[in-house]
């Protein structure tokens, strides 16, 4: 049985790899040559005069927009080049944490059949609501941010070049994301053969039923809350083919995970830079629990609402 299984989950690990490749690889590409490209400085030129509505100097949009763009790695590297407050660096943070490879991260979740207005707004709205409140509610943090040393990249030119380098980029990309993907979905195969997930969701319930969801998507769940969106993104596609799990408990379940996802690695690489993480954690997960109960509570009521006015027409 335990041959099946990996078969099973080995095959379904290379169709998800292919399906979220065909969204990475040409979202990367064109990314990595805009990075060369006036484009991005144009679009943070056009940002800088907004920062100080959420307590940031205007060069902090450079950071913002690398990591919308590209990853949180990127961010860093931005932040790395600016002298920054501990204040001013824990709102980017935090923003970010939010608001991150906005391209890809979208991509891949909509092809669990949320809708692309869902995720941008939580997102964006969550990252911009933090930052203003932060800003009026912190009143410390006025200490300079430490930094860290990164290594320096060889400067790439000519056309060809940089062509050559996104598609690397983009390749790279999809045999990370593959390296992950494929053994995770063994290993979910595999559990769901040996009746493993059955009694961890039953294990969930409890807490799936105050998020407004089914037990069903706890597994989905449980991955994007560790690994990250794109990850998460896989094992839900996968949930929804097999699990039957429902359009509207994926979306419910994502509305979380675009707050709070991959909680660890996005947290741990903040440290280094000398901000407290451990409020950073709490603000996410605070916030997604409760923006999930709420919209949970607000589809059902509406649901309800529904339900009555058609008995009551017939």
């Amino acid at each position: 049985m335990i041959v099946d299984s990996v078969k099973k989950g080995l095959l379904s690990g290379l169709n998800t790899t292919w399906s979220l490749g065909k969204v990475i690889f040409p979202v990367t590409l064109i990314v990595t040559v805009l990075q060369y490209t006036p484009v991005l400085l144009w679009i943070i030129n056009l940002i800088a005069p907004l920062m100080n509505l959420i307590g940031l100097p205007g060069d902090a949009a450079i950071p913002l927009v690398l990591g919308n763009f590209l990853n949180l790695y990127a961010a860093i590297a931005g932040i790395l080049t600016l002298d920054l407050t501990v204040k001013e660096v824990f709102i980017i943070a935090m923003m970010l944490s939010f608001s991150h490879n906005l391209l890809i991260e979208s991509g891949v979740a909509m092809k669990t059949g949320v809708k692309l207005w869902i995720i941008l707004t939580v997102r964006i709205g969550l990252a911009l609501l933090s930052a203003v409140v932060i800003n009026l509610v912190w009143q410390g943090g006025s200490e300079m941010a430490q930094g860290i040393a990164i290594r320096e990249t060889a400067e790439i030119t000519g056309v060809g070049a940089i062509l050559l380098h996104g598609v690397m980029q983009a390749l790279s990309g999809i045999a990370q994301l593959a390296v992950i993907v494929i053994p995770l979905m063994v290993a979910v195969q595999i559990m769901k053969d040996l009746k493993w997930l059955e009694a961890f969701s039953k294990a969930l319930a409890p807490f799936m039923r105050v998020l407004g969801m089914k037990p069903n998507a706890s597994m989905p769940f449980v991955t994007g809350l560790t690994l990250g969106l794109a990850y998460g993104a896989g094992v839900m596609i996968q949930a929804a083919k097999e699990d039957n799990v429902s359009k509207k408990d994926m979306t419910i379940a994502f509305i979380f995970l675009v707050a709070c996802h991959a909680v660890i690695e996005d947290t741990l690489i903040f440290i280094p830079l000398g901000i407290p993480v451990l409020p950073l954690l709490l603000i996410r997960l605070i916030t997604a629990i409760v923006l999930t109960m709420v919209v949970a509570y607000i589809w059902n009521r509406t649901d309800s609402v529904q339900r009555k006015e058609a008995v009551y027409e017939q």
